[in-house]
């Protein structure tokens, strides 16, 4: 082996200081600055040196003198005497350098860091915040939603944890959330599986905890770990978390439901999202009264324990309220019943469900003598459930959890003719075999074409379902050509003058 010569020694020496940031950087300056200062002292105060018709100074002075040369380029401008002179001008050009290089130092440690508040991986000091886990289009709806809630709250707080630019983040939710009120959001860059990641957001002292499913790649898998990283977390906190996924596929819903066991409420968005459509495409004006409930806006649907009604009765629960409607008790057990039984006696723990304009209005009235009107109660006879036909355009994985859906309200020989630009003869097939009450047929074609459309005689369908391909092209593309076939009816229903249920 070759012997390391000393030069070989110092530069590794330096090269491993250098590269230990600027503070190891500024150090060295200073200690660079020293010693020029001290050695030119030493000179200035052992040979005497001192300026023409000046007295010789002592090393401290002779310091002095040397240190002001270092800091100021100017002040040997003043200096008399030619040795003086070249002592001084060494000096400044040794200060020169030592300031030039500290202030680059400084400028590009400050840079750094800037660069890396950034990037987002600074710890979140913040107690009872949302955290919203994830990154997708849904999020500035949740925003949106959470901004309203939070009204009425003493400064509020969102943060966002995802494996997205920081700066990308905060431009998305300025451009698409016109209005945040009094809510912060606050973003941090970082892999919300990873548990060194997953500190930077505090989820320790966090009030509740959103999970968001990827919208590309094993969404629930990912979701999962998120959930597991959450609750197995070494640094966990003792109390339960208040968590909130979203899961895709019904298949993997058992498996989150054994990771998150009473911390986590599973939201299955796919089949909610379907049985929404399917409802409100069956009865007008639903939509309008699931917005209501859903959204923060006008009155909402709460959860409250009333120590007051313990003994009760819910018919007498309903009764206690004048500015809210109670509509079912989430039992001490987490269950929920929506219209239990009227003779029902509330016990603790019990809470009851109401539909109330914010968390601090579902109050027990104070008086007991409320008035009924009777006549305002109409009990409706649903009447015998007939047969339909139906026509659904487009095909994603929402597809056969509507027909399912579907086939619960229908009655025996109904028939539904699916039209998708894609083959989709297997999954169609494979949904025929489970229903009741529906009879299935596959077409394939171009369900953006006016001759298609045309041809289908739409005016002799019940109701029609329009559903984008979301997993086969991107989503803007999908929603083109959904809004192309939502056109083509539109003008139909002109033409024809039949409103049609889409």
């Amino acid at each position: 082996m070759n012997k390391i010569s000393f030069s070989q020694k110092f530069r590794y020496k330096f090269d491993n200081m250098m590269s230990k940031g600027p503070v190891a950087m500024i150090s060295l300056l200073a200690l660079m600055s020293f010693f020029v200062v001290v050695l030119a002292g030493l000179v200035l105060s052992i040979f005497r040196i001192a300026p023409a018709d000046g007295e010789p100074m002592t090393f401290l002075e002779s310091a002095w003198q040397s240190l002001m040369r270092t800091m100021d380029a100017g002040t040997v401008g003043g200096d008399s005497g030619w040795t003086y002179r070249i002592v001084g001008l060494i000096v400044t050009l040794g200060g020169i350098f030592i300031f030039s290089a500290l202030i680059g130092v400084l400028s590009n440690g400050i840079n750094d860091k800037l660069d890396q508040l950034r990037k987002g991986r600074s710890f979140v000091i913040e107690k009872d915040h949302t955290l919203i886990l994830g990154w997708s289009s849904k999020v500035f709806t949740i925003i949106s939603e959470l901004v309203k809630a939070n009204e009425n709250q003493k400064n509020p707080r969102i943060v966002i944890l995802a494996d997205v630019d920081k700066v990308e983040m905060e431009d998305e939710i300025k451009d698409k959330v016109e209005i945040l009120k009094n809510t912060k959001v606050i973003c941090r860059r970082g892999n919300p599986n990873d548990l060194t990641d997953l500190s930077i957001a505090n989820p320790r002292e966090t009030k509740s905890i959103i999970v968001l499913a990827p919208e590309e790649g094993n969404a629930d898998a990912l979701t999962i770990k998120t959930i597991l990283a959450l609750t197995n977390s070494p640094d966990r906190r003792r109390a339960p978390y208040h968590i909130v996924a979203e899961i895709r596929d019904e298949k993997n819903l058992e498996v989150a439901k054994m990771v998150g066991k009473d911390e986590v409420e599973l939201v299955l968005t796919d089949d909610v999202i379907a049985r929404i459509m399917v409802q409100t495409s069956r009865q007008s004006g639903l939509s309008i009264v699931y917005t209501e409930l859903m959204d923060f806006d006008g009155a909402e649907i709460y959860f409250k324990e009333e120590k007051e009604l313990i003994g009760k009765t819910f018919s007498e629960a309903i009764s206690s309220y004048e500015d809210s409607a109670v509509m079912g008790i989430q039992y001490a057990d987490g269950s929920v019943k929506i219209n239990p039984p009227m003779e029902y006696k509330l016990i603790n723990g019990d809470k009851v469900i109401a539909i109330t304009e914010d968390d601090d209005t579902l109050v027990v009235s104070e008086n007991k003598n409320l008035h009924i009107n009777e006549k305002a109660i109409v009990s409706l006879d649903s009447g015998t459930v007939i047969s339909e036909k139906i026509l659904l355009l487009g095909w994603n994985r929402r597809a056969t959890t509507i027909i399912r859906e579907m086939d619960n309200y229908v009655g025996a020989g109904s028939y539904m003719k699916v039209v998708s630009s894609f083959d989709h003869a297997d999954e169609v097939k494979e949904a025929s075999s489970s229903l009741k009450n529906i009879k299935l047929e596959f077409q394939l074609d171009d369900t953006t074409s006016r001759k298609v459309i045309d041809g289908l005689n739409i005016v002799s369908y019940d109701s029609v379902q329009l559903l984008c391909y979301k997993e086969e092209m991107g989503l803007q593309d999908a929603d083109a050509q959904t809004l192309i076939s939502l056109l083509h009816l539109r003008r139909i229903m002109e033409e024809t003058g039949k409103d049609l249920k889409v």
